[in-house]
């Protein structure tokens, strides 16, 4: 299977949720330049770094179900555990030919189970996905699924 894949996970509490610090938030690119030779390549952009990028070249691409069929692939984004908001309809898999990409952006909100007054989390995900050789994620995706909730 010729895959390239970024995912771009940017992370926030309240305090960026207005004002000048969702300014700096809303600012985090969609995709980034991929290191050279790197198949999977994994952005994490934090609130609490004051939203730099921390690059990663993980060896799996955990949440994303991928299955070839009939010359294409089928791409399925699975929903992180223990998030909200509920989802009671979900966008099916996204067929791709070779040398077409998908942009897939999901949001997520995340908090305790408890009544202790545990702070919200929340979460903007964004997986860029060629099926075979792509030069980078800056152009227009082939596919694109908005898949954004509301987080209140």
């Amino acid at each position: 299977m010729d895959v390239v894949a970024q995912r771009v996970r940017t992370t926030w509490t309240k305090r960026s949720r207005g004002g000048p610090a969702a300014a700096v938030r809303n600012r985090v690119p969609v995709a980034f330049p991929l290191p050279d030779g790197a198949l999977l390549h994994e952005v994490n952009v934090d609130e609490s770094t004051g939203f730099e990028p921390r690059f990663t070249v993980p060896d799996a691409l955990d949440g994303v179900r991928l299955r070839e069929v009939d010359g294409s692939l089928a791409v399925r984004l699975e929903l992180a555990p223990m998030s909200r908001p509920r989802r009671d309809w979900r966008p099916a898999p996204v067929r791709l030919r070779p040398g077409e990409w998908l942009r897939w952006q999901i949001n997520y909100r995340f908090g305790s189970m408890c009544s202790c007054g545990a702070e919200w989390r929340y979460r903007l995900e964004t997986l860029n996905l060629a099926y075979g050789t792509v030069a980078d994620f800056a152009g227009e995706p082939t596919r694109t699924v908005i898949e954004r909730g509301d987080l209140r």
